[in-house]
């Protein structure tokens, strides 16, 4: 059985824990709640999560689906180097983007999940995952010759003669034979 590739899993859910950091935030920016500056560092500290996080890694085996739109977010990812390939940095660095927003009850739940993903990303780190961007392979234009070597020279195989469908006329006379005399009395 495969081993599971936690970085993956670490990935969608500290992306959803920006969402919901931004959520939370705006929601406690618009109410106006006790200590709503903790609401605004949340927003953007959601945000910059949410940068960080939305373009994907490459798997180790099988391929990977890429977001739409990540090649833009994944220059800047690959140009930080190992600040943001490294999950060691990625686990100490969501742990510490959390911490602020604990202190407000709107943003508990982002704090929450983002403290999970830091813990699945120290997982996957421990395992000695890495994040490696996904790189589109130009594909070979077909060749119209190339594909077909030599074209068939026999014709598609028929049945034999016994086993073809018979004629309109053969049908009657092709009917199966009693093994006992049929008499047909005359009335």
């Amino acid at each position: 059985m495969g081993g599971i590739e936690w970085a993956m899993w670490a990935n969608e859910q500290a992306l959803a824990s920006g969402l919901i950091l931004v959520t939370g935030g705006i929601v406690a920016v618009a109410g106006q709640f006790k200590n709503w500056q903790f609401a605004a560092y949340s927003i953007a500290a959601g945000v910059f999560i949410c940068l960080l996080e939305y373009p994907r890694g490459k798997r180790k085996k099988g391929s990977t689906m890429e977001r739409c739109g990540q090649k833009c977010f994944t220059t800047v990812v690959k140009a930080f180097g190992p600040l943001t390939r490294n999950y060691y940095v990625r686990a100490f660095l969501h742990i510490c983007l959390a911490v602020p927003a604990a202190f407000l009850l709107a943003t508990i739940l982002g704090t929450v999940c983002l403290a999970i993903a830091s813990g699945i990303y120290l997982l996957a780190a421990i395992r000695g995952e890495e994040w490696r961007p996904i790189e589109v392979r130009q594909r070979e234009p077909l060749q119209i010759g190339a594909t077909i070597k030599h074209p068939p020279t026999n014709p598609p195989p028929r049945p034999p003669a016994e086993a073809r469908r018979k004629q309109a006329g053969e049908v009657e006379a092709a009917a199966q034979d009693n093994p006992l005399p049929v008499v047909i009395e005359a009335e």
